[in-house]
């Protein structure tokens, strides 16, 4: 496995950069991809692709996307007030890009059925959390879209594809894993979480 060898000198930061530096730096943090559906008032659905995507809550149940200011779909998603977050699997970038572009019916040929909300859920994503729009904040020349969760896709239909991942600004996967390293990861994990939740529980008593 190749090493990281440390520059002799780190590179010292600057405090004069443009849009271009500032897009270069934020690529190299690695983002999962998730597609945005809604509902509009007369009845068609609409979507967006986001790299934005983040959980914010667990109580309440709160996640987060940052749709751009200049955006055509986002107008339609919060005028519908409600709206799904589709997760990526790795075997979705053609889907992924399908719903990236400006106009056009981007469901076209794409599976899907209705959520709970009435939002569209993409029948093959790796996970559906459906949201009613909480709360919509500025940011700069994004805005902060906060939904509150009100149903999501339950753990035992839950696929285990690996994500769909964006970094500098090309779609990739996970490496291959064995399936004994996986479950052993996976149990690694659980174990790990249950001595956690042990030392928590300990230390509130």
């Amino acid at each position: 496995m190749p090493t990281y060898t440390p520059p002799t000198t780190p590179p010292a930061p600057t405090t004069r950069f443009d849009d271009a530096a500032m897009r270069d730096a934020l690529s190299r943090f690695c983002t999962g991809v998730a597609v945005i559906t809604a509902v509009q008032p007369d009845g068609r659905p609409t979507g967006m692709a986001v790299q934005s995507f983040s959980s914010v809550s667990l109580d309440p149940p709160l996640v987060c996307f940052c749709p751009a200011r200049t955006s055509t779909t986002w107008p339609k998603i919060s005028a519908a007030g409600r709206f799904a977050v589709n997760v990526l699997a790795a075997d979705q970038e053609e889907l992924c890009r399908q719903f990236a572009v400006t106009g056009g019916d981007k469901f076209t040929g794409v599976d899907w059925r209705s959520g709970v909300n009435g939002a569209p859920l993409l029948t093959a994503a790796l996970a559906t959390l459906e949201c009613e729009l909480a709360d919509v904040l500025p940011g700069g020349d994004h805005l902060i879209a906060v939904g509150r969760v009100t149903a999501l896709t339950p753990a035992e239909r839950l696929r285990e594809n690996g994500p769909l991942l964006y970094f500098r600004r090309a779609y990739g996967r996970l490496g291959p894993s064995s399936p004994a390293a996986s479950a052993a990861s996976a149990s690694a994990i659980s174990s790990r979480s249950a001595s956690i939740a042990s030392a928590r529980s300990r230390s509130e008593a």
